[in-house]
Formats: structure tokens, sequence, C-alpha cells
């Protein structure tokens, strides 16, 4: 960890003036903020602040600038790349209570919530107007959170990241300005592009307070499918075509064989133990029926077996239910052992080739790595299951790590496709984006330049 700042503790004293009790120091509340879902070790902050409003995160900023400590917002600890350790100690910025949604404009498919609400609960309210927020990053994230590293997900071949879907936001920046970008119109040519500036940003160039975001009409219908392959390659050749041929498949993901043994046997379900693909089609009944039947047609040829598919909203619900739970599942393969999940994403024709070799490296390495992703758009993680302390292990396994970013990269993709980079990948940033770097190094001299934004993160 990072040398603290020698002015933590009247930091934390002039916060707790302003917030009173929702300044905290608790063992309690500074473990539960040291750590996110990631197998990087946890670092804890000074203490915890629990803000509201927007006026009392501008005024925490200000009062963290005017110490120079650091600050790290903090949503539903969800990520998986290290983003809210607090490598620096300081101030842990919980958005949690600021979880109300603000307006609802069903006439014109948007809506304003605060950063700290949660993904399912924006939808609970949504669907009672016909609406939905359709990023499903799998975890029960927070919006603000979502907004942070960029987040897509298992419906983003059909209606995109959350890029695609936030039309402005508000946001604290480093000095304590509260700034308001985008707006409620679907597009603008009115200067530079604020929004998509602190959109995967991970904290580092503003704390995000709230969103605008766009909605879309719930599916009049929906079907789900499941079909067993002969291999990753018959299951990549699938969705490729499918996408080639114009169905508007609304979600595709698939499972390597040790994936859905994991799943199986986690949430007790009988899937044949070879790689799966999972895909489901919104629309009309008859139209949803005939995307089904037309992908089954397209499986067959590649190796697919019985096309499995149902409109009943039980059994979508089992289903999906298992895919969000294959993290745990896989977990469960290895007790006691930690998930480092790496993420990367390709051109689609070039997926199968890449996931074909990382397979490859993962069986020579002796590893337990099980694969999954969101292959409709190029993306797949791979689940190692290691012990930090086994020095030997932990080599292996960053070399595999490292072989499939070197793999990706050559092949035209990223290092990450939805994760972010936290303090996970900040070495490989620069082999994607070369002198780039430096802009974004300038971009963030320039809007935090006493550096307490999220030290630490993305840059180093």
């Amino acid at each position: 960890m990072e040398n603290r700042s020698p002015n933590t503790a009247s930091a934390v004293g002039d916060i707790r003036d302003l917030l009173g009790e929702r300044c905290s120091t608790s063992q309690y509340d500074i473990e539960s903020h040291a750590r996110d879902e990631s197998f990087h070790p946890p670092a804890p902050p000074d203490a915890v602040a629990f803000p509201e409003s927007n006026e009392e995160v501008a005024a925490v900023v200000g009062i963290c600038a005017r110490h120079r400590v650091p600050i790290v917002p903090f949503g539903a600890g969800t990520a998986v790349e290290g983003h809210v350790q607090a490598t620096h100690g300081g101030i842990s910025l919980d958005l949690g209570r600021m979880d109300r949604i603000l307006e609802i404009q069903a006439d014109d498919l948007d809506c304003h919530v605060q950063a700290g609400i949660r993904r399912v609960a924006l939808n609970d309210e949504l669907e009672k107007h016909g609406l939905w927020l359709p990023i499903d990053p799998g975890a029960d994230a927070s919006v603000g959170g979502m907004a942070a590293t960029g987040a897509s997900g298992t419906t983003t071949v059909r209606y995109g990241t959350i890029r695609e879907n936030i039309l402005g936001l508000t946001c604290v920046l480093a000095d304590g300005r509260i700034i308001e970008t985008g707006g409620r119109a679907r597009k603008s040519s009115a200067g530079y592009d604020l929004t998509k500036l602190m959109l995967g940003s991970e904290g580092t160039l503003g704390v995000i307070t709230d969103a605008r975001l766009k909605l879309h009409p719930l599916p009049e219908a929906i079907s789900v499918a499941a079909c067993a392959f002969r291999s990753v390659e018959g299951c990549v050749d699938t969705v490729i075509e499918i996408l080639q041929s114009g169905i508007p498949v609304a979600r595709c993901e698939l499972l390597d064989e040790v994936s859905v043994r994991a799943v199986n046997d986690y949430s007790k379900l009988a899937y044949e133990p070879t790689p799966l693909l999972f895909l489901e089609f919104h629309g009309t009944s008859s139209s949803v029926a005939e995307q089904a039947s037309l992908s089954g047609e397209i499986a067959v040829e590649h190796g697919g077996g019985d096309f499995q598919w149902t409109i009943e909203r039980e059994k979508r619900e089992e289903l999906w239910r298992a895919r969000h739970h294959a993290y745990y599942a896989i977990k469960a393969l290895r007790p006691g052992s930690h998930g480092w999940v790496s993420d990367i994403c390709v051109p689609i024709s070039k997926l199968a080739a890449c996931l074909r070799e990382t397979l490859s490296d993962i069986g020579e390495a002796k590893l337990v790595a099980p694969i999954l992703g969101h292959v409709g758009d190029g993306n797949f993680h791979a689940v190692f299951l290691v012990d930090p302390d086994d020095e030997e292990e932990m080599a292996r396994a960053r070399s595999v790590n490292d072989r499939m970013i070197e793999r990706t990269l050559a092949l035209g993709g990223t290092c990450t496709g939805e994760h972010g980079i936290g303090i996970g990948k900040i070495d490989v940033l620069r082999d994607q984006h070369g002198e780039g770097v430096n802009v974004m190094r300038a971009i963030k001299q320039a809007l935090d330049p006493l550096g307490i934004l999220n030290p630490g993160k993305i840059l180093g």
C-alpha cells in the first residue's frame, strides 16, 4: 500500500463535522469498503463517508482537496479489477444512500436517477411503466458503478453497453465543482462529449452522482434457448451465422465444458457437459418463435444438439439465474480459492481462434480456469481459480493471462471488454493505446492536478 496522507485525520474530522455519524471509522465499515469481488488484496480506507446529496458529495470532495486526501468512490463493490481498493488510504465515498429515482419520462423513454440505485431495484420500478434498462452485467451493480466502469454484459449484443444508454451525467470534479454533461436530447453536436469522457473513467476524473438513462420498452414476448455443442468452435460459428443472418438475438452466452459442469452442480441442473450456448430473443410471440426456430436450424449445421427453447417466464428466469451465478458456481469447484476474472474482447470472426488457443494454454499450464462469455460481441472471461499465496501457480496464471492479452491485441481486440483497468491491467494499457496513455495522463492532470481521485487506478 502507498504512503497515506499525513492530513487524513484532519480531513476525517472536517467530514465528520459535515456528516456526523455518516462519516464512519468503524472496523466493519472500513473492512467492507476495502475490496471488491476481485482476487486483489484488500486495501482499507481511513474512513467511509455516506453522503445523501450532490451538495454533500461536493463538500466532501472539497474537504479532501484542501487536505490533499484521496477519495475512492464506492457503489456496490461488485467490480473485479480492484477499482474500490483504497491503495493510498483516504476516504471511501459510499454513494449507496443516493439511490432515488428522480424522474421517469415514459413518453420520452428516459429517466433520471441517483448513482447509488441498483440495477434490479431500478428495473423493478421501471417495469410498472412497461420499460427497462437492459444493461445486465450479471451483478446487481449500482448505476454509478456501471457508468464509471463502462459496464455491459449479457444484453450488449442487441442493446449496447451502458455507454450507449446514458444521455447525461452529473459529476463532482476534484475541486468540488458540480457539472452536468449531456442532456435529454438523443443527439447533440454541442462541444466536447464530457459524458463519454466520464464513462469508463473509474472515478479517476470525477465522482458520478446521478445519470440520465435511455430506456427501452419491455418486449411483448421473450423466448430463451439452450443448445449443447461438440466444440467451442461450433458455438462460435453458430453465433456468427445467426448475427450475419440478421436474426436480432438479444442475449448470446457461451459456457465451456468446465463451466457447464460447475453450473450443473451449483444450480442443480442437468445440461449436457459439453460447450453450451444460452440464447434469448425479444419481439412478438410469432417473431421470437421464428427467431428460435431459425437459430436452431443454424445450430444443427454447426454440430449443435437438441435446441431447447421456451417462452415460460419461470424457465427463463431459471436459465439466467444459473448464468448469473456462474462465477460463484465456478469458485465452488475449488473451495478456498480466489477467482481471478480476466476478460478480453476481439472481433467476432477472431473469437473461435482466440478461445481455442486460450483453452490450450490453460490445459498446458494445468490450471483450473473455466471460460464463459458474451460471445455475441466477441467478449469472454477466463476465471482463474488460484491460491494467491502459491507463487508458482500465480506465475503460471499470469503467463496464460499475458499470452491471452497479447493474442487479443494482435487480433485487433482489447485487453478488457467490460471489467475496466482498475489496478489489475495497468501494465497492459500502454500495450493497447501506446502514446494515447500520455494523452490520458494529460487529461487526468488537467481535471485532477492533486491526484486525489481514486489514485493508483488505470494509470497507476
